[in-house]
């Protein structure tokens, strides 16, 4: 099996998604194996709410849309084409993957079977419905992929690369235990949006897609902002009140509810709009229904900060302010060639 049939296999895949990309699933004529695989795709994704109340339909059918778009021939070619790919034989490399937003791991997925290893995939128990029947899906499509694709629940042996995902107490584990292996740990990350008090209400209003999207449970989910001395949130406040039915889901409500009261308790100074709390706070990573914030005074001596500090940071949310910024409301939908990181996870791998 070369390179550009292994494209293609996943371009089909982009294609079976495109089913599931709006919450009326839509079953298309001219998709392979569509008869066999549609129904019981439909069944993954309740099974993957029933077990995983963060799981929503909603959410899910979200990320198969990012993944959809995504899986083109188009965007798998630009991807690639900086690479040298040969066709030395396949190393054996396991995906340990996180399972905080449906198929976070797929990334990593798909890049080593692209890059023409053998993938071994441990998966969070929060998130084991949907890649094992997309796996099926690709082996039908293309049968050159059955015996490359395996998932396991045991002790991971027999493999000679590992990418691991997982929080920062559970890197070290992995950086001990991968010790003499070739690897990419990944380790707690958040993300920030700095603002200068001058973004329009469209923009604010994007934002609120970065905070609230996955419930804020993604390292490319905004969870502190930058904000300049004096700044005014009532703008802010107006732009994320769409959100506010987040509130009803039972689980956002629990966490809100309870932070609120530890904050009350400690006797905490936040903000909140009955679905939101912003407080101030040097941290990085907030709890669930929260936004940290912090001032700064000067933009170039918050870049220096942002720099300093880049191991805890994912993504940068700004307007014109920041290097490598990313723009309001597009935290959730990386390009392919956008590594978690900023590691390139495909030239690892081209050289295990």
């Amino acid at each position: 099996m070369n390179l550009p049939e292994r494209i293609d296999a996943f371009v089909k895949l982009g294609d079976f998604l495109s089913q599931f990309t709006q919450n009326d699933f839509i079953k298309k004529e001219n998709i392979p194996h569509n008869d066999l695989f549609f129904d019981g795709f439909k069944h993954q994704i309740s099974l993957a709410n029933e077990h995983n109340g963060w799981f929503t339909k909603e959410n899910i059918v979200y990320a198969l849309n990012g993944w959809s778009n995504s899986l083109t021939e188009s965007n798998i070619n630009k991807w690639l084409s900086k690479y040298n790919f040969n066709d030395s034989a396949s190393k054996n490399v396991a995906v340990i993957m996180a399972g905080n937003i449906p198929l976070v791991g797929f990334h990593d997925f798909i890049s080593v079977l692209l890059a023409g290893h053998n993938v071994i995939v441990k998966q969070s128990s929060n998130d084991k419905h949907l890649l094992p029947y997309l796996t099926k899906y690709l082996e039908f499509v293309e049968p050159g992929f059955k015996g490359k694709i395996r998932f396991t629940e045991e002790k991971l042996e027999n493999f000679d690369g590992v990418i691991a995902t997982g929080s920062d107490n559970t890197a070290r584990y992995f950086e001990y235990y991968f010790k003499d292996k070739p690897s990419v740990i990944r380790k707690n990350r958040n993300s920030v949006a700095v603002l200068t008090g001058n973004e329009t209400a469209d923009e604010l209003k994007e934002l609120s897609n970065d905070i609230f999207r996955y419930y804020g449970l993604g390292c490319r989910n905004v969870s502190k902002l930058f904000l300049p001395k004096n700044y005014d949130f009532d703008a802010f406040f107006k732009a994320m009140y769409d959100w506010n039915p987040i509130i009803n889901e039972t689980k956002y409500a629990n966490n809100y509810d309870y932070n609120k009261a530890v904050y009350l308790m400690s006797e905490f100074d936040i903000l909140e709009n009955g679905f939101l709390m912003i407080k101030e706070d040097a941290n990085y990573a907030s709890p669930i229904a929260t936004v940290f914030y912090e001032y700064y005074d000067a933009m170039e001596d918050l870049k220096v900060k942002l720099v300093k500090d880049a191991e805890n940071i994912q993504c940068i949310v700004s307007n014109n302010v920041m290097d490598n910024e990313i723009p309001f409301g597009q935290t959730q939908n990386p390009q392919l060639w956008e590594y978690a990181d900023n590691v390139d996870t495909i030239e690892f791998l081209l050289q295990i």
